[in-house]
């Protein structure tokens, strides 16, 4: 616990790119993308699954070159989506190099790494840019609530299979977390719209979990422990920000289907 405690404290500082946010905030999410992304790959790669690297490092130039080039323009995103597809498959044309499983790892890494995170420049860009905070917070305070109330209070198993670890109560107390943080932020803020804020709270950190207990789906169907060893405590980027993964399009799509019309 104490180096999972430490390594949180080291990345406090990270989260004063969200108080800038613009341009801070899109290089950040661009080199965690980009790290998140070929953490993904090298894991896979334990099962003889070779992901494309230069191929998913490319998509995710072009996807933030339109975004400088095109700023608060999002419809080039199917543009974008279909172009890196039809490149992951191109990929594979030595047939004698690569298998359609390369493929697909790579268009998975383009979309569920560098697609799902981009959604958080998308609500920065928004009229509701400060939701960014509700992004992180939600997703932060869900792991982080949901770990210590597991670790004192945890009986019944969550997912077993996918992580031993993780209890029903630890879950519970990571949506209390969540709901805690959006009502603080409101108030902070003054967002006058409370009882979004505790839906926002209750999705975020459903999601967050979500995104917590795919990321380890996987690495237990690749035969990993963690992604990497950035992070003492924590494993890779991809073991840190696999909640947020997951919470950034849930928080985007909430706002556009609330608010936007």
């Amino acid at each position: 616990m104490k180096t999972r405690i430490i390594s949180g404290l080291i990345m406090i500082p990270l989260i004063l790119i969200l108080v800038f946010r613009g341009i801070p905030l899109a290089i950040a999410a661009f080199v965690l993308s980009a790290i998140a992304v070929y953490e993904l790959f090298k894991g896979f790669s334990n099962i003889k699954v070779t992901g494309n690297i230069f191929i998913a490092w490319g998509a995710l130039i072009l996807l933030y070159a339109l975004h400088f080039l095109v700023p608060e323009r999002h419809d080039y995103l199917t543009f974008w989506l279909v172009v890196s597809i039809i490149a992951s498959f191109l990929g594979i044309f030595r047939a004698d190099k690569h298998r359609a499983e390369d493929a697909l790892v790579t268009i998975l890494g383009i979309v569920y790494v560098e697609f799902f995170i981009y959604h958080i420049i998308m609500i920065d860009e928004g009229s509701y840019g400060i939701f960014v905070w509700v992004v992180a917070g939600t997703a932060i305070f869900t792991d982080t609530c949901a770990y210590f109330t597991g670790f004192f209070f945890g009986k019944h198993k969550l997912a077993p299979i996918l992580s031993p670890k993780k209890t029903i109560e630890g879950a519970l107390g990571g949506v209390v977390g969540s709901v805690l943080f959006s009502v603080i932020f409101a108030l902070i803020a003054k967002v006058d719209i409370f009882p979004h804020m505790v839906l926002m709270g209750v999705v975020g950190s459903i999601f967050a979990q979500l995104g917590d207990l795919t990321a380890s789906a996987f690495k237990r169907k690749i035969g990993i422990k963690d992604y990497g060893n950035l992070i003492p405590g924590h494993g890779g980027v991809l073991d840190r920000i696999d909640s947020i993964i997951f919470t950034a399009p849930a928080i985007y799509y909430y706002l556009q289907l609330v608010f936007q019309h």
